[in-house]
């Protein structure tokens, strides 16, 4: 995988590919629609405050680098839409499923996640059995011939779960899999704490899809 994105690089491609797959009625984005969905509130860490120039030389330096098409005729108007070729498409070699797609999006909009919070957020890609349906995922990113994709972050102390990250802004060396609880041994679950990320997750999901909603009202108004 020769890929390095920046940070503002990584955001945009995170949002063309989010947009393209939640709203594709809206899809492909204009420069102030792709604005807007880089410094949305929700679903993004960090959050920022992009200038539509910040996000527009991104867009230039997606396109030379292939990843990145602009389209002006044939939607309708004057205006200049963007789409990713990033991957699962005809231009280029990197295809994933809809699961790997969902974690690699939003490790793209959101930074270092662990597995349950990856499952909860990714549930308008593709659904995950479990938690332990999430890590065979990561595995298969982590050890993808055309890859790494992924790596494991060290567990900080009184972490429940390691995090993970994506590698398309520099590799980073995964650290090994946490050892398995020996059996007999004292757990210290913490249900609660799992259950409330699980809640926020989708309260920050519903918040999110009636903001688009919002918007696209007051874009046809």
């Amino acid at each position: 995988m020769n890929i390095e994105l920046t940070s503002v690089e990584a955001r945009v491609i995170g949002c063309l590919i989010e947009k393209q797959v939640t709203t594709p009625d809206q899809y492909p984005l204009s420069l102030n629609a792709l604005t807007n969905a880089c410094n949305q509130k929700t679903n993004r860490e960090p959050v920022m405050e992009l200038t539509e120039t910040q996000v527009q030389a991104a867009l230039d330096a997606l396109m030379k680098k292939y990843l990145v098409s602009d389209r002006s005729a044939g939607y309708g108007g004057r205006v200049t839409k963007y789409q990713q070729r990033f991957c699962n498409t005809e231009f280029g070699s990197l295809k994933f499923s809809p699961q790997e797609l969902g974690i690699i999006d939003v490790l793209l909009l959101r930074g270092a996640q662990t597995p349950g919070e990856l499952r909860t957020r990714t549930n308008r890609f593709g659904d995950f059995a479990d938690t332990a349906e999430v890590e065979s995922v990561l595995k298969t990113l982590m050890s993808r011939e055309d890859g790494p994709f992924v790596a494991r972050l060290p567990r900080s102390p009184g972490e429940r779960e390691s995090r993970y990250l994506h590698l398309f802004s520099g590799m980073v060396e995964s650290a090994p899999e946490p050892e398995a609880t020996p059996a007999g041994a004292p757990t210290h679950a913490v249900p609660a704490t799992h259950d409330l990320a699980e809640r926020v997750g989708r309260l920050e999901q519903q918040v999110a899809d009636l903001q688009e909603q919002i918007r696209r009202l007051e874009e046809n108004s």
